[in-house]
């Protein structure tokens, strides 16, 4: 299932967008380029929907959300909607202050999107239209308990949007507002490296805008390739090596995943 996605990405090469944050920006430029997409930043008001306009997806990331960037995010997204370019927005630390919780909500009142990525404390906040999470880590999982749970929360935020909505965490859901990925792929080690959610809603970006029209199925190759490659990476370790090599080597295996690895290694069910 996932295979042409991914053919079609290293071929297309597309341009993307990325309003990100200083914490992860390299990471996530050096993503686009290993994962065969391009990347390019640019969020002064006064050029970035320019920028916008000639790329082929957005991603938008509260990560490091300030004054300045908030109303070039909202332009970029109305140029995009008016394009037709698909855009991702991931709601850093949704929850954890007013100014981020009220600059998500407007985004999702003024900007139709193609992918909402975040965890389950972000995912809920953005629901429900308020939260208190204390950070920018998720204080909730997805477990078997809560499993079907969880999916009826991102099958109706799915559908109120007229997003595809992905869940990440140890469990992965991915909806369109009527079905559900169920994914099974990474390893925990991803959570002891700074943005790697930045780097699966610039991921998902990529396939998003290698994949027109297929928004479901784009967004859930993105989740097992980088889940997947999470786990290639852990193989990778020697006795000596942590997280600084885990991060070199999970970037490595985006940048040599190939069509036939995803196909074989993604890890799902389909409700």
């Amino acid at each position: 299932m996932f295979a042409p996605l991914l053919q079609n990405l290293r071929d297309r090469r597309p341009l993307v967008h990325a309003i990100t944050n200083y914490v992860t920006a390299n990471d996530c430029a050096n993503l686009l380029l290993a994962c065969g997409a391009s990347p390019i930043m640019a969020d002064e008001p006064d050029e970035a929907p320019e920028i916008t306009a000639h790329a082929a997806g957005l991603v938008l990331n509260l990560g490091t959300l300030h004054r300045t960037t908030i109303p070039a995010m909202v332009a970029c997204g109305k140029t995009a909607n008016q394009k037709g370019i698909p855009v991702v927005l991931d709601p850093v630390g949704a929850g954890a202050s007013q100014l981020r919780t009220a600059t998500a909500l407007r985004l999702l009142r003024e900007v139709q999107f193609t992918v909402i990525r975040g965890n389950l404390s972000e995912v809920e906040t953005l629901a429900r239209g308020q939260g208190g999470a204390p950070g920018v880590d998720s204080t909730q999982r997805v477990t078997a308990d809560n499993l079907d749970a969880c999916c009826a929360l991102v099958r109706d935020f799915a559908h109120r949007t007229g997003a595809v909505v992905a869940l990440s965490g140890a469990v992965d859901l991915v909806s369109d507002g009527q079905r559900v990925f169920i994914i099974r792929n990474g390893h925990p080690m991803m959570r002891l490296v700074t943005g790697t959610g930045c780097q699966l809603s610039c991921l998902a970006g990529a396939f998003a805008a290698a994949n027109p029209g297929q928004p479901l199925e784009a967004a859930a190759a993105a989740v097992c390739a980088m889940g997947l490659c999470g786990e290639i990476a852990h193989h990778r370790l020697g006795p000596l090596d942590g997280s600084g090599s885990y991060r070199t080597y999970l970037m490595d295996a985006i940048c040599r995943l190939t069509p036939d690895q995803l196909e074989k290694g993604a890890r799902y069910e389909l409700r």
